[in-house]
């Protein structure tokens, strides 16, 4: 008889440092709503101790914050690695563990924000002694953002700060969850909500009334037909999953009784958009257009009638980086490329806001975030810092 004996896996030398610090991320319930000051404050102690120069940029209530951490020299272009610290909540009954405690089991680690995107974070901080003691020639600016996951708000600070330094960095990596691939594109998102005011009544009357829901379903199938639009008429780019843009209303709320006619409704709807197109001025044709049909016809019948616009969020789309010069320079290191995808990223922010090239790596599934139990794979975990590993060894080449 003869054994088969398998020969024993070696783990990356800073893992058990990634795992750590995912445990003390995923610790802080960072959700949105809530403040990262103290997720914020754990990453700058952590990253000033190993010598890096330390930037906080809070909002305007000074209850949350972003974070720029240099480590190499100021006068020379050099990397973004960036990541959001905010996450979804984390309210479903059907989690198995705490959502704010990690727990490994199955070759996983499970908790809030695991993959999305806490996991990036980890590796960075993991490997951020090694960064701190390598001869670099080009920079590297860690910078972890607030409010991502609700319209990319924290983000425009930072790309704004480091636009506007004597030497701006050339590249930036977001850690989004790509399955440690390389993503190239991102749709850009402008999310609006509309409050349609009407008339209001017994419904007996109902014709003499300006019902504010059926003038809502009007706009709402002008909405669905600009939809159709897209995917029949493009603008296309076969990268993406999804290969147009899409736009669809997602919430409605309306009405008080069955006998009353309802005057008010609001409702909100999106447009997620592709690189090149001109988001904002087909937001604005179609509200034009809606104004001179729907709500025209509201108006005549009663002049107080109308609908409000309101923006809730945007950010931009994510271009094509390959090619650019500047990613030419990493190219050789980075991963299998895994297309473009329509979830949102910061990478739009820091490429009009900040003129930098943008790019996706990170690691876990976008299938996992968002959702109850969500993990990251320890093998991502691993590729990640293994990547952070190539990065640094280039920043330390000579300009």
């Amino acid at each position: 008889m003869s054994l088969t004996i398998e020969a024993p896996t070696l783990q990356h030398s800073a893992l058990e440092w990634a795992k750590a610090h995912l445990g003390v991320l995923i610790g802080y319930d960072s959700v949105s709503s809530r403040s990262n000051r103290a997720l914020i404050d754990y990453a700058a102690e952590t990253l000033a101790k190993l010598g890096a120069d330390i930037t906080i940029l809070p909002n305007e209530d000074g209850t949350k914050a972003n974070m720029i951490a240099r480590f190499g020299p100021a006068d020379q272009p050099g990397i973004v690695l960036s990541g959001h610290t905010d996450v979804v909540p984390a309210e479903e009954d059907t989690w198995i563990t705490p959502p704010f405690v990690a727990d490994e089991r199955d070759g996983r680690i499970y908790g809030r924000g695991s993959c999305d995107m806490k996991g990036f974070a980890a590796c960075i901080l993991a490997k951020a002694g090694v960064i701190a003691k390598a001869d670099l020639k080009r920079p590297v600016y860690i910078c972890f953002s607030y409010d991502e996951e609700v319209g990319c708000l924290g983000a425009p600070a930072i790309a704004r700060w480091l636009a506007a330094l004597d030497v701006p960095p050339e590249l930036a990596i977001i850690g989004e969850p790509s399955e440690m691939k390389l993503i190239t594109g991102q749709k850009g998102k402008i999310a609006m909500r509309a409050h349609v005011k009407g008339t209001s009544g017994h419904s007996s009357f109902a014709p003499d009334h300006v019902n504010a829901v059926e003038y809502a379903t009007r706009i709402i199938a002008t909405i669905a037909e600009r939809a159709d639009r897209y995917q029949l008429e493009g603008p296309f780019d076969a990268d993406f999953t999804v290969p147009h843009a899409t736009m669809l209303t997602t919430m409605i709320k309306g009405g008080v009784a069955t006998n009353v006619t309802p005057d008010t409704c609001s409702f909100t709807f999106e447009l997620r958009s592709i690189s090149g197109m001109d988001a904002e001025g087909d937001m604005q044709a179609l509200l034009e257009g809606i104004e001179a049909d729907v709500v025209a016809k509201m108006k005549a019948k009663s002049p107080s009638s109308g609908v409000t616009w309101e923006r809730i969020f945007a950010y931009p789309a994510m271009g094509e980086a390959r090619g650019n010069a500047a990613f030419e320079c990493y190219a050789h290191l980075m991963p299998e490329w895994g297309g473009k995808v329509s979830y949102g990223s910061e990478g739009g922010v820091f490429e009009t806001e900040g003129n930098i090239p943008s790019v996706i790596v990170g690691p876990g599934s976008i299938k996992q975030a968002h959702r109850p139990n969500e993990f990251v794979e320890i093998d991502q975990l691993e590729q990640c810092l293994t990547f952070i590993d190539e990065l640094t060894s280039v920043l330390e080449q000579p300009v």
